[in-house]
């Protein structure tokens, strides 16, 4: 009996499955916080039933920031993080950690966040400069071949409060833009073109950076919710541009 109960137990444990990897959800904010923010957690908790990866989310640095514990993730998610939230070590580890191969995957205000530490601002792309009123506009794509793009209709009519960025801190790829010709963007709009979500190889990992995701209903938008995830699995994994 007790030899038929450990081959049981052996089956039953064969057949349990490990994720596909295990991502950080970070959510703190030291200026502006976005009402949002538990739809966005609860979108990446369900992405993650849906394709099998471990979700972790806090707003604590101290717990997380560190060579050992951040060495337990594929990605770590900064979700609408605003303002200095890292001190100097937790920074030092985030560094060794993208350089280690993983992966960074910024949503909507990650680009208002650490504006005085420069590794930070060439990780994100772009830093956010300003925004006008929510508004309805054409959401144009630039890239369909990037995970996640490719449920995107050529133009979409999306309402989002439209960041506005500073010039470029690292060479970038661009996934979607925004038609500013179809919006109210002000006299201090980005021109012919203004970039809203884009991707890049940085400093030996990988970077995804998306300006959708200002309202919390955003985050139940099947479209969105798939262009998420295919930044999540990007960043994890490196998969998607090609074959492997």
């Amino acid at each position: 009996m007790k030899v038929l109960i450990t081959a049981v137990f052996v089956l039953a444990s064969s057949c349990v499955q490990a994720a596909q990897f295990n991502v950080l959800v970070f959510s703190k904010t030291a200026g502006w916080h976005h009402d949002s923010i538990p739809a966005g957690v609860a979108a990446i908790q369900e992405l993650g039933k849906l394709h099998d990866f471990n979700v972790f989310w806090t707003e604590d640095a101290n717990r997380v920031f560190s060579d050992q514990e951040l060495a337990k993730y594929q990605a770590v998610v900064f979700l609408q993080t605003t303002g200095d939230i890292l001190d100097s070590k937790q920074k030092g580890a985030f560094e060794r950690y993208i350089r280690s191969g993983r992966g960074y995957v910024g949503v909507h205000s990650a680009s208002d966040t650490e504006y005085g530490w420069p590794w930070y601002t060439r990780l994100v792309g772009h830093m956010f400069d300003h925004h006008p009123a929510i508004q309805t506009a054409i959401l144009k794509v630039e890239n369909r071949s990037f995970p996640g793009m490719e449920r995107f209709a050529a133009r979409n009519l999306v309402t989002e409060e439209w960041y506005a960025f500073k010039p470029a801190t690292s060479k970038v790829s661009y996934l979607l833009s925004v038609d500013e010709t179809t919006y109210k963007a002000g006299p201090q709009g980005m021109g012919a073109f203004h970039p809203v979500s884009w991707y890049q190889d940085y400093d030996g990992g990988r970077a995804f950076y998306t300006a959708l995701g200002h309202l919390p209903a955003t985050y139940g938008d099947p479209v969105f919710r798939h262009h998420l995830y295919g930044g999540i699995y990007w960043a994890a994994t490196g998969n998607g541009l090609e074959p492997r």
